[in-house]
């Protein structure tokens, strides 16, 4: 597992760490039933506190992507199909905020956003 942490992100890193395994789910990377890195094993590998893991994976578990057994480790939970929307969503929803903040910036008008979002999209104006 690829995960990359950065001290000038700004979130905090069990965030980090939480999100970039939700999007190796959610991307289809991780499958249900996979079996994850110990906490102990993953606090090795990124160089960061068993208390760091353990918030991510509790964060992980509460959200539904992980499920987690004693004695035998966490694992990738059975797909939710609404969750994942709802991730993707959220995902979606925090990225589009930005480009309304960076358009209000450059003085971009509603109507050439619509059409500049229609063109990336691949569809026709409506």
């Amino acid at each position: 597992m690829n995960i990359i942490i950065s001290n000038l992100n700004g979130k905090p890193i069990y965030e980090q760490i939480a999100s970039q395994i939700k999007a190796l789910i959610i991307s289809g990377q991780l499958h249900e039933g996979d079996m994850l890195p110990s906490m102990r094993l993953l606090a090795k590998e990124l160089r960061v506190s068993v208390i760091t893991t353990k918030r991510a994976y509790e964060e992980l578990e509460r959200e539904g992507f992980i499920t987690s057994q004693t004695g035998k480790g966490s694992f990738v939970a059975g797909k939710n199909a609404e969750l994942v929307r709802e991730a993707q969503l959220q995902k979606l929803e925090e990225q589009l905020t930005q480009a309304i903040e960076t358009a209000r910036i450059g003085n971009v008008s509603l109507e050439e956003l619509q059409e500049m979002l229609a063109l990336l999209y691949g569809g026709e104006e409506s």
